[in-house]
């Protein structure tokens, strides 16, 4: 008997579906518990909503940011990614997905509870200093990355509000959904604002909007272009000293040192067991990858760094790696090749990293958004903390690439593709981010002398009318076709 559309759909996405189709039972268990826990997150605020705001209460939060619901999704998100993976490795892709539930929970619940305690902030403005200010960080681009991972089409209505308010159509997508939100009033607001000069003309143009838009002061700090040079970091320090003093006069938070230096702490400790992660994944095959590697970095380095369930995240995918690496399993079944993404994911369709493992045996080792070469932050005094993370600001994502000389960007590629003895790059040819296409040329002549093989994926980074997944998985196909001369191997794509 065939099910309609709709029943077959879900079906396919519940508990019961993934039980059934799974051939072990302790894989089974395993994705249960994490499906229950994402769930336990989801009532937990639910409950809480409830019981402090009552059913009208839920009913206004819902009418003020109905993308809410779309988070509602998030078990399909967990069985999209998790599809044909294994043991650690699917432990380590259910921990991700409901670390990041917890957080955004505690964040939507901030939203909800202490709104007079809300900074707006960029996401290239790491928040440490907010956190230890007492202040509740909200940033801006968050949602719109994180809804098109659960939801491909979840941005399309931003995208358009935002283009016909104006926005060029060519700009990035990335701060088209964040204005569009803003633009429909489904955004919270905050006391003050802090955004930078990073990491494009299009994301520093988008804030004058949006401070208009809120109505309170704004903050910009100023990452000098040459910021790796001791000059720059002085600058920078006295930036940060400066936006502090900012949000003391505009806001009621007021820095507590010793709560930066249990942050940056705890930042450091994380940073320590990702990097014991990446020595592990120089083994070939890798006893972890994909979202283990490029997503857990993504939410809790840049959104979340020293969170205590980030912490607790990169402690058990340290051991998860470990346990593989000493059992000799590896994360990818047959692995044959091992990949870098270089520039910004693909949050529409996540799914291709699942889809060539499976295909081709092409284990994601790497992405650029999480590959640096950050020190640990010197915790002994606030002007070194400062200095560690002026730093860290000014070599964030994107930025430490896209900004000065070629060098910049094609270096850390070669020392990447070294250090992990990979055997492609991807770079993921956002049409939106024009600084990075320039360099394509000069990268592919790189790659031919180096004999590297080179793709570069044409997509848009939230907008999947621009290129279809269709569109996209053919040119990974074309791709290992002609130049790896890798056919797709029946057993593998089943």
């Amino acid at each position: 008997m065939r099910l309609p559309g709709l029943a077959k759909d879900f079906f396919k996405y519940s508990l019961i579906g993934y039980i059934l189709e799974a051939k072990s039972l302790k894989d089974s268990f395993i994705y249960a518990k994490y499906w229950a826990l994402i769930w336990g997150s989801v009532f937990k605020l639910v409950g809480k909503l409830l019981f402090k705001r009552g059913p009208m209460g839920i009913i206004r939060e819902l009418r003020q940011y109905p993308w809410i619901l779309q988070l509602l999704g998030a078990t399909r998100l967990l069985r999209r990614i998790t599809h044909g993976r294994k043991g650690a490795y699917l432990e380590s892709t259910g921990m991700v997905i409901h670390s990041i539930a917890v957080t955004l929970v505690e964040k939507l619940e901030e939203v909800f509870y202490q709104p007079e305690l809300l900074l707006i902030s960029e996401d290239l403005v790491p928040p440490e200093i907010g956190t230890a200010m007492g202040l509740k960080v909200w940033i801006v681009e968050a949602m719109g990355l994180l809804l098109p991972l659960i939801n491909p089409e979840a941005d399309l209505s931003f995208i358009d509000e935002a283009e016909n308010a104006g926005m060029n159509p060519d700009s990035c997508s990335f701060v088209k959904a964040a204005v569009g939100m803003i633009i429909k009033e489904q955004m919270p607001k905050g006391s003050a604002i802090v955004s930078s000069n990073m990491p494009c003309d299009a994301a520093l143009a988008s804030y004058s909007y949006i401070r208009k838009k809120y109505g309170v002061p704004i903050y910009r700090i100023d990452a000098p272009y040459h910021f790796r040079s001791e000059r720059a970091e002085k600058l920078f320090v006295t930036d940060l000293k400066g936006m502090i003093a900012f949000l003391e006069e505009h806001t009621p938070g007021r820095m507590d040192w010793e709560r930066l230096r249990e942050i940056c702490e705890a930042r450091n400790h994380m940073m320590e067991l990702e990097v014991g992660l990446w020595d592990m994944m120089q083994a070939s095959p890798a006893p972890l990858a994909s979202e283990a590697v490029w997503l857990s970095h993504l939410w809790h380095f840049y959104w979340f760094p020293g969170n205590k369930v980030g912490v607790r995240l990169f402690e058990r995918l340290a051991a998860l790696a470990q346990k593989n690496l000493d059992a000799k399993i590896p994360a990818v079944k047959n692995e044959k090749y091992r990949a870098v993404l270089w520039n910004p994911p693909f949050p529409h369709f996540v799914d291709i990293f699942n889809q060539v493992e499976r295909t081709y045996g092409i284990t994601l080792i790497m992405d650029s958004l999480s590959y640096n070469h950050h020190e640990l932050i010197d915790t002994s005094t606030p002007e070194t903390m400062l200095k560690g993370l002026a730093r860290i600001i000014m070599q964030g994502p994107m930025v430490r690439h896209t900004r000065g000389p070629a060098e910049n960007y094609l270096d850390d590629i070669f020392r990447c593709y070294k250090q992990f003895n990979l055997d492609m790059v991807w770079i993921a040819n956002h049409v939106g981010c024009k600084g990075a296409q320039a360099l394509n040329g000069i990268l592919r002549e790189k790659c031919r002398e180096m004999k590297i093989p080179l793709l570069i994926i044409d997509y848009d980074l939230l907008d999947p009318r621009i290129v279809s997944h269709e569109g996209m998985m053919n040119q990974v196909d074309d791709f290992m076709d002609n130049v790896m001369k890798a056919r797709r191997p029946r057993s593998m794509t089943q």
